[in-house]
């Protein structure tokens, strides 16, 4: 069995480089609706029954541009996971602070962000289960940092992957096999 796993294409949204928790709480609301730029990505080689995409539009998006003509498993399993501000301030902060306040947040379980470690592992975990019932190569357009946990959690249910990266640009794909 072969999933592809792919990052979904480069969204035409740029947030700011510093800001308050309202603002960064209200660009990342933006960020999830905000169409994909124009531009052309190389589909994986190969067959795939089926596939899966998020429920958030880029995903859809960037699989109609890769996969056009094809029917698409639309699931909220494999969403991003969500960041929220790691606290109230007016205060205008990095932006890459506030990600890694909340993504300290969403590992140590803190209740201010809108799902635990331990949940999105049980996602990606339900949404394995699911595609390895059906046993038939398919392809997976998912988010960046989702991207991570489920391909941990592949491996860890008897997966080989391609290759490991600290991050995958927009619209590059990794295979994973058993």
């Amino acid at each position: 069995m072969k999933v592809i796993v792919i990052r979904h294409g480069a969204v035409d949204f740029r947030r700011s480089r510093r800001c308050s928790s309202a603002v960064f709480d209200r660009e990342g609301a933006a960020y999830d609706q905000a169409p994909l730029k124009r531009a052309a990505y190389a589909a994986p080689q190969g067959e795939f029954r089926t596939v899966y995409v998020s429920t958030l539009p880029r995903s859809r998006e960037t699989a109609q541009l890769m996969f056009p003509g094809k029917n698409f498993w639309e699931s909220a399993l494999i969403n991003e996971v969500p960041c929220r501000s790691a606290f109230d301030s007016r205060i205008k902060l990095p932006l890459w602070l506030w990600f890694l306040i909340g993504r300290l947040q969403w590992a140590a379980g803190s209740a201010r962000q809108p799902e635990k470690r331990c949940d999105t592992v049980d996602r990606a975990r339900a949404f394995i289960k699911i595609i390895c019932q059906g046993s038939a190569d398919c392809a997976v357009v998912t988010h960046g940092f989702f991207m991570h946990i489920l391909l941990r959690e592949l491996k860890k249910a008897g997966f080989w992957t391609d290759r490991s990266r600290l991050s995958y640009q927009h619209g590059e794909y990794v295979t994973a096999e058993r």
